[in-house]
């Protein structure tokens, strides 16, 4: 049986990887709507301005009391809350592309997942001896 060079299917693994997400993410196209229109949180409309509310009450609580706890708080949550409103109004819509195309981009990117997992989860040579 033939040694295997875990070095050489380590960077045929990441290059196959890399190539493969790379093509397919030429393909995909990512738009937003934040600032056109309102958020949605399921079928509720929340206007985008009114997302930045908790933010400010926050910041003026901070600068009222800046040793508690609760203004750090609410000023932290707000910017979690803007931070979730804008990846939700994120789109991202895949172009169209051919059967080749995407079995090539399947193949590149789990092909190359494979041999990196098989490369990083293999047992130590000392444990294949006994």
């Amino acid at each position: 049986m033939k040694p295997r060079n875990e070095l050489v299917e380590f960077i045929v693994g990441l290059a196959m990887l890399v190539v493969g997400l790379y093509l397919f993410t030429q393909r995909v196209s990512v738009s937003s709507n934040f600032f056109s229109s309102g958020v949605y949180y399921g079928s509720v409309s929340i206007p985008t301005g009114a997302v930045f509310i908790p933010f400010i009450v926050g910041i003026i609580m901070v600068f009222a009391k800046p040793e508690s706890f609760v203004s750090k708080l609410v000023a932290g949550l707000g910017v979690l809350i803007i931070l979730v409103s804008i990846i939700m109004s994120v789109h991202m819509r895949l172009e169209t592309i051919s059967l080749y195309e995407w079995i090539l981009y399947l193949v590149s990117i789990f092909g190359g997942l494979g041999l990196l997992g098989r490369v990083l989860f293999a047992k130590p040579k000392t444990e294949e001896k006994k």
